[in-house]
């Protein structure tokens, strides 16, 4: 899996990017100032968890096994409930997304304990 997570986090950086610039450039007049924060919140975070993913590659060969891969998994879910319901609530003003936003924060939050473990099992 090295290089399907370094993969993934290489695609996933590149767009978090790319969607930071949008907010940066193409949402500004469009939206308020408060919303235009909140998708560079969304894209600040996906794009910490995308490096987060290539650690993952990283561990992936050095501590090999299961609390690895969950990380991997936790970091993406991470990404796409949290800073994709921000994307979504900003792109359509619905605020009742915002109820799954704390569970992309809450996969994050697994994501990292997953990788600390990988870590703590293998030394």
């Amino acid at each position: 899996m090295t290089a399907s997570w370094f993969a993934l986090g290489a695609v996933l950086g590149g767009l978090a990017v790319g969607l930071g610039a949008f907010g940066a450039h193409g949402l500004r007049g469009r939206v308020g100032p408060d919303m235009v924060e909140i998708w560079q919140t969304g894209a600040h975070y996906h794009l910490a968890h995308a490096l987060a993913l290539l650690a993952v590659a990283w561990a992936s060969d050095r501590f090999a096994g299961p609390w690895v891969n969950a990380a991997g998994w936790a970091f993406l879910a991470g990404i796409v409930l949290f800073s994709g319901s921000l994307y979504v609530l900003v792109l359509t003003g619905q605020r009742a997304l915002g109820m799954v936003t704390p569970l992309g924060g809450v996969a994050f939050l697994v994501g990292w304990t997953c990788l600390a473990l990988a870590a703590l099992r293998r030394s």
